[in-house]
């Protein structure tokens, strides 16, 4: 790479990660909810569509997700080992509910603003962009429509569900700040927990588990933090650092969008988001209600987002952020294996409604 291409770059990485850490201190500081990260894409995402080029290199998220799995990690205690019992059960209805909110979502684009049958499915998986566009890029699909629809759906659960948490009362108690130990005292056990945890990261990114940074050290943190084999976390403004990078990564993948194609699919967009939010909100109270978990818990882990940032809203609204990852990472394998499915099956439909109809 020439040195004027990497000082492009850099410049670039630069104004990225200033616009998300302004974004994340106005928010942040006046102590909202997951003030931090919703800052940070807010201001990095009006940055992109105002056609900067804000941008966030793959190592640096890949160091990232790995700092944001660690933290994570840290969450579990044994309060949170003694409730797995009851996640198959809710994993279970979680997947009854992606299935009802993604032909609720379908036939709302399908009818209500007149999409085809399918692109109004590639627009309604649950919180599966990538799958939804590799798999569209092989039909007569609009890449364009189903991308802007996705991402806004990221985009506005990630800004405006902790604002719904905490307006509803629904927060998780904030721990008892606990003072980090001088450097001295605590590299050995920091170090085992970075070294362990990155090892787990890269070999579930390789073996290609889905989320594999960030899930792979959250594991292995949890494990250490869980068995009492380590108690000491990253610092706080690692922590809060890792919110912001976050922001920026989710918020730069807006550059480059057709402005005039996102107002012209704004009113779909909302009404997914709703149509999808009401039948995630009605399954997760039911869940919770049968079950005796947190509404707040289950509403998140069945909110159609993205894994990481869903993950993080979890951590930062002091919620179970073990509970809420494991379900979207169900969400990820079974939107993977059923989305084939769906498309096959819609495909059919299609195919004899046109014989039908010569």
């Amino acid at each position: 790479m020439t040195r004027p291409k990497r000082l492009v770059l850099a410049r670039r990485l630069a104004e990225t990660l200033a616009l998300a850490a302004v974004g994340g201190a106005v928010f942040g500081l006046p102590g909202l909810p997951a003030g931090w990260l919703s800052g940070a894409i807010l201001f990095t995402a009006l940055a992109a569509l105002a056609g900067r080029p804000v941008s966030v290199p793959h190592s640096l998220a890949s160091c990232i997700f790995v700092l944001l799995g660690i933290s994570l990690g840290a969450a579990v205690t044994p309060e949170t080992i003694s409730r797995i019992a009851a996640w198959p059960f809710s994993m279970l209805a979680l997947a009854l509910a992606m299935s009802c909110s993604t032909v609720a979502i379908t036939v709302y684009l399908n009818r209500v603003h007149g999409w085809d049958i399918m692109s109004a499915l590639f627009a309604a998986a649950p919180g599966a962009l990538s799958q939804a566009l590799a798999l569209a890029a092989d039909t007569a699909s609009d890449l364009r429509s189903v991308a802007i629809v996705q991402s806004v759906r990221v985009l506005v659960l990630a800004v405006v569900m902790p604002l719904l948490i905490a307006g509803l009362g629904m927060t998780g108690a904030a721990p008892e700040p606990v003072p980090f130990p001088p450097l001295r005292e605590s590299a050995g056990e920091l170090a085992l927990l970075i070294i362990v945890s990155t090892a787990a990261a890269l070999i579930a990114h390789r073996v290609r588990l889905p989320g594999g940074l960030i899930v792979g050290a959250m594991l292995t943190s949890g494990i250490l933090h869980g068995i009492g084999f380590v108690r000491i976390n990253l610092p706080p403004s690692v922590i809060t650092a890792s919110f912001v990078g976050l922001g920026a990564l989710i918020g730069s993948r807006f550059y480059g969008t057709d402005l005039v194609r996102l107002r012209q699919l704004f009113y779909a967009s909302f009404g997914a988001l709703v149509v999808g939010m009401t039948v995630a909100g009605l399954f997760a109270a039911a869940t919770a209600w049968a079950l005796s978990l947190s509404f707040a818990d289950v509403l998140i882990a069945y909110a159609p987002g993205g894994l990481e940032a869903m993950t993080i809203l979890a951590f930062a609204l002091h919620l179970d952020p073990a509970f809420v990852g494991a379900h979207h990472l169900w969400r990820f394998f079974y939107v993977s294996v059923m989305m084939p499915v769906a498309v096959a099956y819609v495909a059919r439909l299609r195919q004899v409604s046109e014989e039908k109809s010569e």
